[in-house]
């Protein structure tokens, strides 16, 4: 049995707050000891972790990978585990694991959101020499339009025709909405959002010219293509599994792949401090192992994410459409540099924000 704290598998408002907190439960011990059975042989207690993720794969986690784990480990080891599950946005989810949220494991949308958390002293371990660099699942940056997308939405330059309404969500709390900018800012500079190519001044005013259509600005993906899904905007920039999953559970979208678009690239790690203060080490290894393996990477494909193992995303390809300029964070200069260029004090976006004002 799952200790999620979701209420339910819909997609109604209801179902996806801005904030999933951990549901504690009362007392007792979760340290891996064993316990006499009332036959006086000696069992395995069962075993709690807390998994801390960003909002966007809750339906992987709680309705596929956990379960397939909570199988596997009972199996391999005799113990059965729990997980408790806390969603949010990327940014605001490390930010509450720094701030004292106990997560045993964290999933979250960007390798400077894991950084963080070991700036902190909280991961003590090299987590980037896991399999596929620490990362678990990737997805590309695309547009969610309206069925038969009546606006004729076809690439970045589209987004900066006056009266549209864009949606996507705040970077001060969401990986995603970091990814969204980071695509719209290279694909500039590449050359694919009608400005001069590598000119920086021309995609900062690229990007100024969408946001100022922007109309609302939520705190994670999932809240930003929620508000879509009420019939709010006429394009939400999102992750292309956020459209793939909201069509499994009966939402009618479409979505268009712009010519240039980032490879999102999602990242795993145990959390060492407070694996260790809970006493469970084991479990966390074997389900950041298993995240990495062959059954949860063809879960992860099956709700709309891109397998990191490469088996899986050959066997996968053919599903999802291809990408004519499809570029990694290294084109930015990595996470470090894209950070500081688009969010620090003097950053692209920094500016552009304060240019339009905060009427958000």
């Amino acid at each position: 049995m799952l200790g999620s704290v979701s209420r339910g598998a819909s997609r109604s408002a209801a179902g996806f707050l801005s904030l999933v907190l951990v549901a504690w439960a009362s007392g007792g011990c979760r340290r891996e000891t064993p316990a006499a059975n009332e036959s006086g042989l000696s069992a395995k207690k069962p075993v709690t972790l807390i998994l801390g993720g960003y909002t966007t794969p809750r339906e992987v986690y709680g309705k596929a990978i956990l379960p397939a784990f909570q199988k596997e480990w009972q199996g391999t080891s005799g113990q059965r585990v729990q997980f408790r599950e806390s969603y949010q946005g990327s940014s605001a989810q490390a930010r509450a694991i720094v701030g004292g949220f106990e997560a045993d494991v964290a999933v979250l949308s960007l390798e400077g959101d894991i950084d963080k958390i070991a700036q902190a002293g909280l991961i003590t371990h090299d987590w980037k020499a896991a399999p596929h660099g620490g990362m678990v699942s990737t997805s590309i940056v695309v547009l969610a339009v309206r069925p038969g997308n009546p606006k004729k939405i076809l690439d970045w330059p589209d987004l900066t025709r006056p009266g549209l309404n864009v949606l996507t969500p705040d970077p001060k709390t969401s990986g995603g909405a970091q990814w969204n900018i980071n695509a719209m800012y290279g694909a500039a500079l590449k050359g694919f959002a009608g400005v001069r190519k590598d000119d920086r001044a021309a995609a900062k005013d690229f990007l100024k010219r969408v946001f100022r259509n922007v109309s609302i600005m939520d705190k994670g993906a999932r809240e930003s293509i929620t508000t879509f899904e009420k019939g709010i905007g006429d394009v939400a920039i999102t992750y292309e599994n956020e459209i793939l999953i909201g069509r499994q559970a009966g939402q009618k979208y479409d979505y268009v792949v712009p010519r240039s678009t980032i490879l999102i690239e999602n990242p795993v790690a145990l959390v060492d401090r407070y694996v260790d203060q809970h006493g469970v080490r084991a479990a966390a290894e074997a389900f950041v192992t298993f995240l990495h393996g062959p059954q949860a990477q063809s879960l992860y494909a099956r709700y709309g994410l891109r397998p990191v193992e490469e088996s899986v995303a050959k066997e996968n390809a053919s599903k999802l459409p291809a990408v004519q300029d499809l570029w990694k964070i290294d084109y930015l200069g990595g996470w470090k540099k894209a950070s500081q260029d688009l969010y620090g004090p003097e950053g692209a976006f920094t500016q552009v924000f304060s240019e339009l004002g905060s009427k958000r």
